[in-house]
């Protein structure tokens, strides 16, 4: 269900959303509506005091799994549903796109190093309480401190074609990645405590270095 919907809104932004639509600015206010249903239960249902709460209808040890699969329909009905934009912002050729496509080759590797330095079946919902004493701190977590929304910046937003529904999708999740920044690390900090404390004080920037 992970792999399948990732690889959906894959599709969709490759293939659906580059397609000659005539503009329509009424799609946007579904879209971003449509897109908050999906950002509320990404954020809101990671956190303790949520899952706490709803202990009484999930068994902790499928906890993960549920939420996984939850958020996996629901980027599915986000791509699925989506209202085309159309438009186009512009639209690069010649070298210059080959610039464009390494930001969004480097923005891919970035997010597959952030995964591999993590435990990816614990991303995934299939294995859950991942034990470990310490932050994982190798790999792209040296630069910023959330580097798998880096990634996605650079992937989304790094396309030589910019098609309305692409610059409306890109924009959207990276107002919610910015928003839920906050209420991660506040999570992570009272999981991790002094030690988390002293890798914000490492690595400074929280999602694109020098800038945020």
């Amino acid at each position: 269900m992970f792999i399948g919907a990732l690889a959906f809104c894959a599709y969709s932004y490759v293939i659906v959303w580059v397609r000659p639509v005539t503009f329509d600015r009424r799609a946007i206010a579904f879209d971003a509506v449509l897109f908050t249903a999906f950002a509320v239960h990404h954020s809101v249902f990671a956190r303790e005091s949520v899952k706490r709460w709803l202990t009484h209808l999930v068994p902790d040890r499928l906890w993960r799994s549920v939420y996984v699969w939850i958020a996996s329909a629901l980027l599915i009905l986000v791509c699925a549903a989506w209202q085309p934009v159309g438009g186009d912002m512009y639209s690069i050729h010649g070298w210059p796109a080959l610039v464009h496509a390494a930001v969004q080759l480097g923005g891919l590797l970035t997010i597959a190093g952030a995964v591999r330095a993590i435990d990816a079946l614990d991303l995934a919902g299939i294995r859950s309480h991942v034990t470990t004493d310490s932050l994982q701190i190798s790999g792209p977590y040296r630069w910023v401190r959330h580097p798998l929304y880096l990634g996605w910046l650079l992937a989304t937003f790094g396309a030589a074609h910019m098609t309305g529904d692409r610059l409306l999708f890109a924009g959207i999740s990276a107002f919610y990645l910015i928003m839920a920044v906050p209420l991660e690390e506040r999570s992570l900090g009272r999981s991790f405590g002094e030690q988390y404390s002293r890798y914000r004080q490492l690595v400074r920037w929280r999602i694109v270095p020098y800038v945020y």
